[in-house]
C-alpha cells in the first residue's frame, strides 16, 4: 500500500498507510505507535502526530507538549520524603521530584532536613520520650488506682480483711513509686514493677 504524504492542512493527498505516534490526552506521554491507513481528504486520528518521538531513558518519559516531543523526568511510582516533615510522598505524576521533597529517607522521627541530609533532632526526640514517659506515668498510676478503688473504700468503712489491707499497703507503696518516677529522664527510667498481690 502507497504511504501517504499530508497536506498543508494535515490531510492525506491520496490514500494510503502512515506511520502515526500515539499521546496520552491529558500528559501527552507516548503511549505506542501504529501503521494506519488514512482515505484521501482525512487527517490524523486525534492526539497522534507523525514525528517519532526522541529515545528515552529508564527514568525518562517522552511527551507531546506544544507540537513538540519533549524528555521529561519520569519518577512514578517511587516514594520521596517532605522536607518538612519526613511523610512519604508517592510519585504520581511526570516531571522532576517536588521541590520540598527528597529520595533520602529519614532515619527516625526526629530526623530535620538540613538542606543536603536529614539530622536528627536531639530535642524534639528528648521531648517525645518526656512526653510518652508522662503518658505511661499516669496509666500506671490510673490503673493502680483502678485496683485499689474497692480496698479503699472498704477500709474506710471499716470492714476490709487483713489480706485485702495487706494487698492495699503492696499497691499503695507502688503507686508511691510510679509518683516519684522523674519523667524528664526518660528514656533512663527503671520503671517499678506492680505487686505480685491482686
Amino acid at each position: 500500500m502507497a504511504k501517504v504524504m499530508l497536506d498543508q492542512n494535515g490531510q492525506a493527498k491520496s490514500a494510503g498507510t502512515l506511520t502515526i505516534y500515539n499521546y496520552d490526552a491529558l500528559n501527552g506521554e507516548f503511549t505506542g505507535s501504529s501503521e494506519e491507513y488514512l482515505p484521501q481528504g482525512v487527517g490524523l486520528p486525534a492526539n497522534a502526530c507523525i514525528t517519532a518521538p526522541p529515545t528515552i531513558e529508564a527514568v525518562q518519559a517522552a511527551v507531546y507538549r506544544d507540537g513538540n516531543w519533549q524528555v521529561v523526568a519520569d519518577h512514578r511510582g517511587k516514594t520521596v520524603y517532605s522536607v518538612s516533615d519526613g511523610s512519604e510522598i508517592v510519585i504520581l505524576e511526570l516531571g522532576d521530584y517536588p521541590a520540598d521533597a527528597t529520595p533520602l529517607a529519614p532515619a527516625t522521627a526526629w530526623d530535620k532536613w538540613d538542606g543536603e541530609k536529614w539530622v536528627k533532632d536531639e530535642e524534639a526526640q528528648r521531648a517525645a520520650d518526656v512526653k510518652s514517659a508522662a503518658g505511661k506515668k499516669s496509666a500506671l498510676i490510673s490503673d493502680a488506682n483502678g485496683i485499689t478503688q474497692v480496698w479503699q473504700t472498704q477500709l474506710l468503712l471499716g470492714i476490709i480483711t487483713d489480706a485485702d489491707k495487706v494487698s492495699l499497703t503492696a499497691w499503695m507503696k507502688y503507686i508511691q513509686a510510679v509518683q516519684a518516677i522523674d519523667v524528664s529522664e526518660a528514656p533512663e527510667i527503671n520503671w517499678p514493677a506492680p505487686p505480685d498481690i491482686a
